[in-house]
């Protein structure tokens, strides 16, 4: 692996240890522009791809994989695109997710995983179920709704045990966030994944950027995001 030559004035502070934490730099609002930012000061970042393509199968149905296989038509024959979704996380509170194009599989990962890092946000958790009350950080604090293309999804917080009670797909991104109990519901063209990600991601947002009084992230246990 090549070293890590920073090219941005942020690239270099965090070389030089200058900025030790992300929040330092999600905290400002200050754009991310280099992936390897990410990975100095979140070192246990996991990946994971999402299945937004599908195989062929009979009667027009197929197994779910990551990479999604279009064609274009050109003098030369047809040409193939693979698209491919990342997701990012640490399970603790940030997550982030990226979409990458290419003509080989490979290019379109790598493109799609430094997305995901450039786009990588801080959440909050808590307890935000009225039939649960237990202060933890299981659940997300309070509902939430996301919009992208036709697709709109709304998720609630949830009481202990229930689990992920959302699409599988849906289920990768607040597992790496490190939500472990949510209710969701979808409305509009879920088939197309990858605006029912972007519209899950975009929901997940609003857990930062809403104001919460001090007096409610005592009772529900609000958190945020950890290293």
């Amino acid at each position: 692996m090549n070293e890590w030559i920073p090219r941005t004035e942020l690239g270099k502070l965090v070389y030089e240890g200058k900025i030790k934490h992300i929040d330092e730099i999600l905290d400002r609002g200050i754009r991310i522009k280099e992936p390897e930012i990410v990975d100095k000061l979140i070192p246990n970042l996991e990946v994971q791809l999402l299945n937004i393509g599908q195989a062929k199968g009979k009667f027009g149905g197929g197994r779910r994989k990551p990479f999604r296989v279009t064609q274009r038509k050109t003098e030369d024959g047809n040409k193939p695109k693979f698209s491919v979704m990342a997701v990012v996380g640490n399970r603790n509170g940030y997550i982030g997710l990226g979409f990458g194009a290419s003509s080989e599989t490979m290019p379109a990962r790598e493109k799609a995983i430094r997305e995901a890092k450039l786009n990588l946000i801080k959440i909050r958790r808590g307890c935000g179920s009225w039939q649960c009350g237990c202060g933890t950080p299981h659940s997300i604090p309070f509902k939430i709704r996301g919009r992208s293309g036709s697709v709109r999804v709304e998720f609630i917080p949830a009481p202990k045990g229930v689990g992920l009670a959302v699409h599988d797909e849906c289920k990768i991104l607040f597992e790496l966030a490190g939500v472990k109990d949510v209710w969701g519901r979808s409305f509009g063209q879920t088939r197309t994944r990858i605006n029912l990600l972007y519209a899950t991601f975009n929901a997940l947002k609003q857990l930062k950027e809403t104001k919460v009084p001090e007096s409610f992230k005592k009772f529900a246990g609000v958190v945020e995001g950890e290293v």
